[in-house]
């Protein structure tokens, strides 16, 4: 006889958890009621337009504001009962480089770690491994004034790795940065999750970011949380989606556009467009329509809605989020 042990698979742990934030300024609502679960070696974008309470989310989650009402723990620890233990958890890199440009890239990553409280070896190993991690060694001893913006947003980011933080708060962190260096940014940023299981908390003006960077990405609009998701769960929620097959003659063509009631056929490029989401389900239903009728596509693809569509339908907002949103 044989015996069967029940095997539990552990749910993943919580970096973030928020429920009900609420936040006014004067009479101005700006949180209202937000939930929010991120779980730890993730990286969660958070997007919405001028206005919608994004940097409140960050300025609250990492203590620098507290909020006027919900519950919320940041690294096992209570938001307001345990904020110490917060602040030795995270890291917070904001929209502006926070670097002394009378120093050079070396002094900086020591004074940081002064303030940290490292003692005089242990603050030089960390700074020459982040001098190395981010590329800086032959500029360690230059003026930070003349660094790129590039250099200094790298430089930046390994200040607030000095303290090892589990979570890091990235409000706009590519904000200014030329294509170049933000996918240096980008690559960085995923290091950091794969390599060493840092949670990232990633605010961005940059759709394409979000899209690149992020495990799951929430939209906040008029204090409110309006969707929450994976990019591609978020982009099949939109109208617009479509399947795109290419036949080799007219014929196949024609008999393929009859099968499918709505679809749009394209006689100069033999191509035949079917909405749809593009999910699993929906192409096994094309392809198994083509099969039954034996009409072979000599090509398939899936034309999904950008997140530019996603944030434009959900917000109604006409502008793409800024870097001075609060």
């Amino acid at each position: 006889m044989t015996t069967v042990t029940a095997t539990t698979i552990a749910a993943p742990a919580t970096a973030i958890e928020a429920v009900g934030l609420r936040k006014s300024y004067g009479e101005k609502l700006v949180l209202d009621g937000i939930d929010l679960r991120i779980e730890e070696g993730t990286i969660f974008a958070l997007l919405g337009p001028n206005g919608a309470g994004k940097t409140t989310t960050v300025e609250i989650l990492s203590t620098l504001v507290r909020a006027d009402g919900g519950q919320a723990r940041v690294a096992g620890h209570d938001l307001t009962r345990q904020a110490d233990g917060v602040r030795r958890s995270i890291g917070v890199t904001g929209q502006f480089a926070a670097v002394d440009g009378l120093l050079n890239a070396e002094e900086n990553l020591l004074l940081m770690a002064d303030l940290h409280h490292l003692d005089r070896r242990e603050a030089r190993r960390r700074t020459a491994e982040l001098l190395e991690r981010f590329e800086l060694t032959e500029a360690a001893r230059k003026p930070v004034s003349t660094f790129s913006g590039g250099m200094r947003r790298k430089l930046d980011l390994a200040m607030t790795l000095v303290g090892e933080p589990r979570i890091i708060f990235l409000d706009e962190p590519t904000t200014g940065l030329d294509p170049r260096s933000r996918r240096t940014m980008w690559e960085i940023i995923r290091r950091l999750v794969a390599e060493q299981g840092v949670t990232i908390f990633l605010t961005t003006q940059y759709l394409e970011e979000a899209d690149q960077l992020a495990d799951r990405i929430a939209v906040l609009d008029r204090g409110r949380l309006v969707a929450e998701g994976t990019a591609e769960e978020l982009k099949r929620r939109i109208p617009g989606g479509h399947i795109r097959l290419a036949f080799a003659d007219e014929s196949r063509l024609a008999t393929a556009a009859a099968l499918f009631a709505g679809s749009a056929a394209d006689h100069e490029e033999l191509t035949l467009r079917i909405a749809g989401d593009g999910s699993l389900p929906t192409l096994r239903a094309v392809l198994d329509v083509l099969d039954d009728a034996s009409v072979p596509a000599e090509s398939l693809t899936v034309h999904t809605p950008d997140l530019d569509d996603v944030f434009l339908a959900l917000t109604g907002s006409a502008n793409a989020p800024k870097e001075n949103a609060r």
